[in-house]
């Protein structure tokens, strides 16, 4: 507290101190550079805090990796290796990076581009041998007085031992090869290695899913065509106009069951298959065949694979209600689940052993009652991952229930579907 009435202007003291007004104002000035000095280190503190120059170096490669692998997902092309080139040469330290196929480079990124025949000729020696080779000086002769271009390490994609090679990452140097550049370019083929691996197995799962497809086909056509057929023979002399109806609906179904294209579809297309089924069924069946649709209008857009509805309804049929005697009702259900889509198809019939659920494929094809099933269920999982399979209820005696997840907000999948 300051003391004192009568305060002259040039001695101004504070009680116990003794300080006058320059003092104070010399021990302020200390105060706030002290505040500021406590500031910028605490500042800096929490910069650092933040992120280490070694969490940026790891956010940095493991960001340019992730921007080169999106189109090496797509194989190694001539437009794929243009686009992950200036990622990978970020990955590696040289003056340039070239990328090749078993025939020439494909992509080239910095200086010394004029030497790409000669990358070309050791790019192709690489993928014949699977090994690395280091370039020196000597082995890149060039006429260009300012070039910079003194080294490169060629490694084949896919490394050691690999039974592929389909190419090579050239890294260029301007100095002398040393180890840790082609430790580095090394890792990197691994690296897009990995990443052509990962394209061709979707490749693969994508002639999988062809596949399975076809089987399904095979599956469909022997036992359905036969009972059509005999369906639609039985009114040719009764039902004349019924018979060319029911000609109509086969032809229409048989259309879309083994259409060339497209391995997916709407839920509208795959419910209006159904319907041309179910159609033909109950004229084989008559009254004994019931039918129940519940179907939200706002999910029928939603892309889903094709053949994925179909196969558990005629399963629902074939196996659940043709052996049940008296009346069977076949129950189809399609719900908005918010992001989702939920389809349910049920039967009232005789179900079926829960054990044969746990058969594999080929064993289950012997008897022919869940092959189905275990179709769709693979090719859902591979359109959607692993959290999208089949759910199936079942018990002797008790019908069946068999429920599907779809995700509804899948551009790709809707695009495939409509085209």
């Amino acid at each position: 507290m300051l003391l004192g009435v009568d305060i002259p202007a040039k001695s101004v003291q504070y009680a116990g101190m003794g300080l006058d007004a320059s003092a104070v104002l010399g021990l302020v000035a200390l105060l706030v550079a002290l505040a500021a000095t406590i500031y910028l280190v605490v500042g800096a503190r929490g910069r650092r805090a933040i992120a280490t120059p070694t969490q940026r170096a790891t956010y940095e490669v493991l960001h340019r990796a992730g921007q080169a692998a999106e189109p090496l997902r797509g194989g190694l092309e001539v437009a794929s290796a243009e686009k992950s080139i200036v990622h990978l040469h970020a990955l590696v330290d040289g003056v340039a990076v070239g990328l090749a196929d078993q025939h020439q480079v494909l992509a080239y990124d910095g200086q010394g581009d004029h030497h790409r025949p000669q990358f070309d000729a050791a790019a192709r020696r690489a993928v014949q041998s699977g090994r690395t080779a280091v370039l020196r000086a000597r082995d890149l002769p060039c006429t260009e007085v300012d070039c910079p271009v003194r080294g490169a390490v060629v490694a084949p994609i896919g490394g050691s031992g690999a039974e592929v090679r389909p190419g090579a990452v050239i890294a260029v140097t301007s100095e002398e090869p040393n180890p840790g550049l082609v430790q580095a370019t090394l890792e990197t083929a691994r690296f897009v290695a990995s990443q052509l691996a990962l394209a061709e197995l979707d490749t693969s799962r994508a002639r999988l899913a062809r596949a399975e497809v076809r089987a399904l086909r095979a599956q469909i056509s022997p036992h359905f065509v036969y009972n059509a057929l005999t369906a639609i023979a039985s009114f040719v002399r009764t039902d004349p106009e019924r018979a060319r109806e029911l000609i109509l609906e086969f032809a229409e179904f048989t259309r879309y069951s083994f259409r060339a294209h497209g391995e997916f579809t709407t839920l509208a297309d795959e419910l209006r298959s159904i319907d041309r089924y179910l159609t033909i069924e109950k004229a084989r069946f008559g009254e004994r065949l019931q039918v129940r649709l519940q179907i939200a209008p706002e999910v029928l857009p939603v892309g889903l694979p094709f053949l994925s509805v179909q196969p558990l309804v005629e399963n629902a049929v074939r196996h659940g209600l043709s052996r049940k005697p008296g009346l069977g009702t076949v129950s189809i259900v399609a719900r908005d689940a918010g992001a989702e889509c939920l389809i349910t198809v049920e039967d009232d019939g005789v179900g079926m052993d829960a054990a044969l659920l746990a058969l594999s494929i080929d064993q289950a094809a012997e008897d022919g009652l869940h092959l189905g099933l275990a179709n769709v269920d693979e090719r859902l999982r591979s359109a959607f991952g692993n959290g999208f399979g089949l759910v199936v209820e079942t018990a002797l005696g008790a019908g069946t229930t068999v429920t599907m997840r779809v995700p509804k907000f899948r551009p790709d999948v809707r695009a495939r579907a409509e085209s």
